[in-house]
């Protein structure tokens, strides 16, 4: 694959939504896109034209009275939704134009029009219920990509391609969205937890973090049990335990579920060196998650899938592996940069985690 079959979507009004001093703020995504022009990334992917989520889009997953809330609190000036997510004058709309580029995503990918691509957005949105929004987010821009993805939405089921259409053998396409944030995704759970088509596989940090959900027995309601797979893991953990995740959880999942597309809700605050959490995480750990996405998306949908950025806090932390993440997708693995290294602590070996969830799922 080559770097120009990936696209990316960012525009500058990301930046506006911004509150010095608070964790998640506008110098990220600066930090990202300076890194990206640097290394010379930037030239060699395809930006994507992002059309802003309307009012009734945003409406179609969240509830009105808070879309509404958050647009009135922004024409007011701004103040803060609850005690850890804020909001300025042009809050509102970078969030909208962050859930219009996730579709944008979405739709490119389903379409042909790319065979992957990567949002890089602000605010982040996986802690985004469909009545408020909390932990930094206000929208949340996976769950719009994956209504997209399944043909919902702004373009409906014509965004499937011919070639797309016969790839997939379900009656209905299905998409799967792994978060690899430290925290848990408990936005993006509530929002699929009875809906069988997305299958919604976290895993994060547990006990004694935000938000303090995602115990492997959440596990999806109704039409949607099973379809909700949780793997809270220990303070501690490094690049050993969750490559055992992903090798004998996440891959076995994916291959069992069959998506037609795979969504990454991808922070990169589960590295050792970020100062929100406690796992133990190196950027080349972090890129051999993306590198096993890459790897079932080739073998399991055609190589279709769209990346969304969500949490990271350490600056160099980020934009590094922001950047691996687009050369592994693009196909240049050899890329990879570590400037930063290993663990300085040793990581966990306890891997009951690991088998807790796999008895839950009846994964063999």
């Amino acid at each position: 694959m080559s770097a120009a079959q990936l696209g990316y979507a960012y525009d500058p009004l990301f930046l506006e939504h911004d509150q010095p001093g608070h964790p998640e703020h506008a110098g990220r995504l600066r930090a990202i896109m300076n890194l990206l022009s640097a290394k010379g990334m930037l030239a060699e992917m395809r930006q994507l034209a992002i059309p802003p989520a309307t009012f009734e889009e945003l409406c179609e997953l969240h509830a009105p009275d808070y879309v509404s809330q958050v647009y009135a609190v922004c024409e007011r000036g701004g103040g803060a939704l609850n005690g850890d997510t804020y909001v300025r004058p042009a809050s509102f709309d970078a969030a909208a134009l962050a859930a219009g580029a996730a579709m944008r995503c979405a739709s490119a990918v389903v379409s042909g029009d790319v065979r992957r691509a990567f949002a890089i957005v602000r605010p982040p949105g996986h802690h985004a219920f469909a009545d408020h929004g909390e932990g930094f987010c206000l929208f949340n821009n996976v769950a719009f990509a994956a209504r997209a993805a399944l043909g919902k939405g702004r373009h409906g089921d014509a965004m499937w391609s011919p070639s797309a259409r016969r790839s997939h053998a379900q009656a209905h396409p299905r998409a799967m969205i792994v978060d690899f944030d430290v925290h848990h995704g408990n936005g993006t759970q509530s929002i699929f937890f009875d809906d069988p088509e997305v299958l919604v596989l976290s895993l994060h940090q547990y006990g004694f973090i935000y938000p303090g959900s995602g115990h492997h027995e959440e596990v999806g309601h109704g039409a949607g049990r099973g379809h909700t797979v949780n793997v809270p893991m220990p303070a501690g953990a490094g690049d050993g335990l969750y490559g055992r995740a992903f090798a004998e959880i996440v891959a076995p999942s994916a291959r069992r579920f069959k998506p037609d597309v795979l969504l990454m809700s991808a922070g990169f605050d589960a590295h050792w060196r970020d100062p929100l959490a406690h796992i133990q995480l190196s950027l080349t750990g972090l890129a051999g998650i993306v590198q096993t996405m890459c790897d079932l998306s080739d073998e399991l949908c055609g190589g279709r899938l769209i990346g969304i950025l969500e949490g990271g806090y350490d600056l160099e932390v980020l934009s590094y592996g922001v950047l691996n993440t687009l050369r592994i997708m693009a196909g240049t693995p050899e890329a990879v940069e570590d400037p930063i290294g290993p663990a300085t602590q040793p990581d966990t070996r306890d891997q009951r985690v690991i088998d807790a969830v796999r008895r839950v799922h009846d994964i063999n």
